[in-house]
């Protein structure tokens, strides 16, 4: 009698042993696994779903990225004599143009007022600073005493413009531009070049002022077009480095003679184009004096470099 064997075991794989449970319901492989085929082993590690890093948070809408405010480290300053009626719209108007500003008002000791509502503006607006003198001296010497405030407060940018809304606010941002490029030294906001203007004057006063530019500009041999404009940026070295008790002039031509020291020390003087407007309230400061002190000053200057005592660049 023939004895039947029983049929040999099925030697399982040692990947069988490494099976995964799957909590009871079959896996699904691509393709199809035989019943009989062992299933595919499955790591563990490499199957773990990967950790993804979160996104950083977005900004909230409508939120723009922190910058610095325009105009921040520029002082303008702002000569009054008699100018209530203009100051307080003229002070919102500049902050809202360079809201990163420090607006100085020098007041001459205004009969009218103009130095107390000043004061009334600069109690609520911190951005606005006041410099009383004791009286009228002219317009030049309130700007270098303006000038010398801003330079003690730390200023890296010197504005300086009227009050009287003939230099528009809304320019300045244009006028600080080149300094803030690198590319210049003084920007001169000019009525007379490319693209500049000048409304509501007549033609004598059109005359005097452009002509009282060329005039100078011809003696004195200087770059710019408009020399007796008071529409300026100033990088502080270069205002810092013109010694202020050389100059002469107490009026308008304190703007020519700036300039041109100025250029004689070496200054890179850029011009941007702007629309200049007469006054819209209180009276107009020019008179002939003004006129005849302006051509006898440029002569003066340039008699004095003749003779060899031009500005001198101060050692650096």
């Amino acid at each position: 009698m023939t004895r039947r064997l029983p049929p040999p075991a099925r030697r399982r794989s040692p990947l069988a042993r490494r099976r995964v449970s799957t909590g009871g319901l079959a896996p699904v492989h691509w393709p199809p696994v035989s019943a009989h085929a062992d299933p595919p082993v499955t790591d563990p590690v490499a199957s773990a779903p990967a950790r993804v890093a979160p996104a950083p948070a977005a900004a909230p809408a409508g939120e723009a990225p922190a910058s610095k405010a325009i105009g921040t480290g520029a002082w303008v300053v702002l000569p009054t004599y008699n100018e209530r009626e203009n100051l307080e719209a003229i002070s919102a108007a500049i902050l809202d143009a360079l809201p990163g500003s420090t607006l100085l008002v020098v007041d001459d000791s205004s009969p009218d007022g103009t130095g107390d509502l000043a004061d009334r503006l600069a109690a609520t607006e911190p951005r606005i600073r006041v410099h009383h003198r004791p009286g009228k001296q002219g317009l030049g010497r309130a700007y270098l005493d303006g000038f010398g405030v801003a330079l003690g407060g730390g200023a890296g940018v010197v504005i300086q413009m009227d009050a009287d809304w003939s230099h528009d606010p809304l320019a300045l941002p244009s006028l600080v531009a080149p300094i803030a490029a690198g590319r210049a030294d003084l920007v001169i906001g000019s009525r007379y070049t490319e693209g500049g203007r000048v409304e509501d004057w007549g033609l004598i006063r059109r005359v005097i002022s452009r002509g009282g530019s060329t005039f100078a500009r011809v003696v004195l041999g200087l770059g710019p077009h408009d020399l007796t404009g008071g529409f300026k940026a100033w990088r502080a070295p270069t205002l810092e480095a013109v010694p202020f008790d050389g100059v002469r002039a107490g009026g308008y031509v304190f703007q020519i003679e700036m300039t041109y020291r100025a250029s004689r020390f070496g200054a890179r003087v850029v011009e941007v184009p702007i629309t200049f407007r007469d006054r819209r309230l209180g009276q107009s400061k020019m008179s002939r004096r003004i006129i005849f002190e302006a051509l006898f000053v440029v002569i003066g200057l340039r008699w004095d470099e003749l003779r060899g005592r031009g500005p001198v660049k101060p050692p650096t």
